[in-house]
């Protein structure tokens, strides 16, 4: 299979909608149009894409941070593979790259977060040799935030 892995560039950032919609299916379209625009800007924030003969099938946001007890550390985030690649080894060489790119970055740590109900990606990341340390909580100040409502919790 012919694959590509790569940074995905800030003028084509709005490709990767399609794929997001699959893991955020409570967030309005426009919305989620709106925060992606709104992270490519962020200077500690880009996307990396899986391409199977110029088509994006898989995407994960990197947020890179400095942390006190891991040093330069990156967070993949909106880690998703087009339904009909999964299961085909894509997932771990998506990783594999991700860990090689981050590492030539300068990260010295990875961590992530996952939905208390995506049983599969757990499996996965304890496959690639994650380990919990902790609980991830979040406080949303807008009660008619569709987050709130979001099934994967």
């Amino acid at each position: 299979m012919n694959l590509n892995f790569s940074a995905i560039k800030k003028e084509e950032i709005l490709t990767i909608l399609p794929l997001l919609t699959v893991i955020n299916s409570t967030t309005p379209e426009d919305i989620l149009k709106e925060r992606v625009l709104r992270m490519i800007e962020c200077p500690n924030y880009e996307c990396v894409g899986v391409y199977h003969d110029n088509k994006l099938i898989g995407i994960s946001g990197l947020w890179y941070s400095v942390r006190h007890y891991s040093g330069m550390s990156v967070e993949p985030d909106h880690v998703v593979l087009d339904e009909s690649y999964r299961g085909k080894n894509i997932g771990k060489q998506f990783f594999s790259w991700i860990y090689e790119y981050t590492k030539s970055k300068g990260c010295e740590a990875i961590e992530l977060n996952t939905y208390t109900g995506n049983r599969k990606s757990h499996k996965f990341y304890y496959n690639e040799g994650f380990e919990i340390y902790g609980f991830h909580f979040v406080k949303v100040y807008d009660k008619n935030n569709p987050f709130l409502n979001n099934n994967n919790r």
